[in-house]
């Protein structure tokens, strides 16, 4: 997986070469504005974030590789850096409650990914709680049953997609968890949204 969650700079190397499309703009949306490159895409949807890791060789990680990852290689803790709540010392992360002065620990946008190297896994993978919540393949299902045993992804029924991880705009601690799971319509383009890459 990669380390780090796909960068403004990185995936406008795609765009220029046409083999992808432009990111929405927005507020809180990083294409387009000065000294973004080393940020977190975000609004981006679901199939550009395939299209991209496409182009790159790569895949969206499946729901069960990710959590895999954002737990250390599957240790019994929270986070992935481990049990203690999260703070801005290790999660880019809204500070303020609902508040917008919090957001991305006050900054009001999201950071230079692995800003919070406390906050890596084990194995060095940055931003795996907080900044953005990351597309990953799978269609979203209520509970986990019949999901295959593979860890690959689970591709039947549903509309929307998984992501994970939590963002810059998240305020409530559980949602930054490994385990936590959240879903979107793939078709939306959310400031709070981008992913990496898996092979």
């Amino acid at each position: 997986m990669s380390k780090t969650d796909v960068t403004v700079a990185q995936y406008a190397e795609c765009v220029a070469q046409g083999a992808c499309t432009e990111p929405g703009t927005g507020d809180y949306c990083n294409w387009g504005k000065p000294g973004r490159g080393n940020h977190p895409l975000n609004c981006v949807d679901w199939s550009q974030a395939s299209e991209y890791a496409g182009f790159k060789g790569a895949r969206l990680p499946s729901e069960s590789e990710w959590e895999y990852a954002a737990t250390s290689g599957g240790r019994a803790q929270k986070y992935p850096w481990g049990n203690d709540t999260p703070t801005c010392d290790r999660v880019v992360m809204n500070t303020n409650g609902s508040g917008l002065d919090g957001l991305g620990c006050g900054s009001r946008s999201t950071l230079p990914v692995c800003s919070k190297p406390a906050g890596n896994t084990a194995h060095g993978l940055c931003d795996m709680a907080g900044n953005v919540w990351q597309w990953v393949q799978d269609k979203y299902q209520d509970s986990y049953k019949g999901a295959p045993a593979d860890g690959s992804a689970f591709e039947g029924a549903g509309s929307e997609r998984v992501i994970r991880g939590g963002s810059f705009g998240t305020s409530d601690p559980r949602t930054l968890r490994a385990a936590y799971r959240s879903s979107t319509a793939p078709v939306t383009r959310h400031d709070t949204v981008g992913f990496r890459l898996a092979w």
